[in-house]
């Protein structure tokens, strides 16, 4: 296995002292970046993994934060919380844009080649990234099929992924198909990839704390979706020797 290292990172957005998880490859060289965000509860252990995976894979992965260091397991504190922040783009982007300068700051990272994969909320922030005009190379979200305010997708400047369950309630058809219908208008290469059968954050394994109706672990549908990504960061971000 690759040698990684790993350390926090503290940065300011609204109004909020974030903590990210940073993970780099080994080696000394720059090379591409991946900006990872977190489901509606926050930065937990599973996104600090995958941004570590990412790192082994040779990508300078962030784990960004949303709550100021929290991981909010009371589904009616999140929603107090992620509500209210869904409902306002320019939140989204200041957190999105706090992150990705964390990022580009990194001395490893080549802030020319930076990608955007979220979960839920974190996957709503990267494209509401893309949508402000974000050079990114690519934008991957589970979950976070959200739309924008009208004619903003048209600055979206590279290609855009989607992946969702079927059975998911908090990502119904209608939104499915508003998703699609925007990001097709505005002439975005985009893809939408279903997963037959799994529910809201099928990707999130199983959690010790109360959740949403509608929310629930798919193991196999998960392992797929995370290679999914890998190979979406292959073909879009490539890692060069």
């Amino acid at each position: 296995m690759t040698t990684i290292t790993t350390r926090t990172v503290q940065y300011p957005a609204d109004g909020l002292v974030m903590t990210g998880h940073l993970a780099l490859p080994a080696g000394v060289d720059r090379g591409p970046a991946v900006l990872l965000g977190p489901e509606g509860p926050g930065l937990s252990d599973v996104e600090r993994r995958r941004a570590d995976a990412l790192a082994e894979l040779g990508y300078v992965a962030l784990a960004f934060d949303l709550h100021g260091g929290r991981y909010l397991s009371d589904p009616e504190e999140m929603l107090a919380r992620c509500l209210p922040l869904l409902a306002d783009p320019d939140r989204m982007r200041g957190i999105g844009h706090a992150a990705l300068d964390v990022l580009r700051a990194e001395p490893r990272s080549d802030p020319d080649r930076i990608a955007a994969i979220g979960y839920g909320t974190g996957g709503a922030i990267g494209l509401e990234l893309g949508r402000d005009g974000v050079d990114l190379r690519v934008i991957g979200t589970v979950n976070g099929l959200t739309t924008g305010r009208p004619g903003e997708a048209a600055r979206i400047r590279c290609p855009v992924w989607a992946g969702v369950g079927s059975e998911d309630p908090i990502m119904p058809p209608a939104q499915r198909e508003a998703f699609t219908t925007e990001m097709q208008t505005a002439g975005v290469d985009w893809r939408l990839m279903t997963y037959g059968g799994a529910v809201h954050a099928f990707h999130h394994p199983p959690v010790n704390h109360t959740i949403l109706p509608g929310v629930g672990y798919h193991p196999l549908h998960a392992q797929r979706a995370w290679h999914d990504i890998v190979a979406l960061l292959a073909e879009c971000l490539p890692v060069t020797s």
